[in-house]
């Protein structure tokens, strides 16, 4: 995962965690709540795409190692 990548990431969980402690403030309205939650939800979709990815590349290599060691 390139550096930006990997900040990107990182901002999106730091983002995620900022969120899920204004939503557990009771004197946030609906609206500014369902607004958290919008946003929220975007960022976990993106940040489990980006795991996904991560993990498709790893399988990715260590196919090719192990073919690379089969041969």
């Amino acid at each position: 995962m390139g550096k930006s990548k990997e900040t990107k990431f990182r901002d999106k969980i730091s983002r995620l965690e900022e969120i899920a402690s204004s939503l557990e403030d009771t004197t946030l309205d609906l609206e500014d709540a369902l607004k958290l939650y919008e946003e929220g939800m975007i960022l976990a979709k993106e940040c489990t795409e980006q795991l996904k990815g991560a993990e498709l590349k790893i399988t990715e290599l260590k196919n090719k190692l192990l073919n690379d060691i089969a041969n």
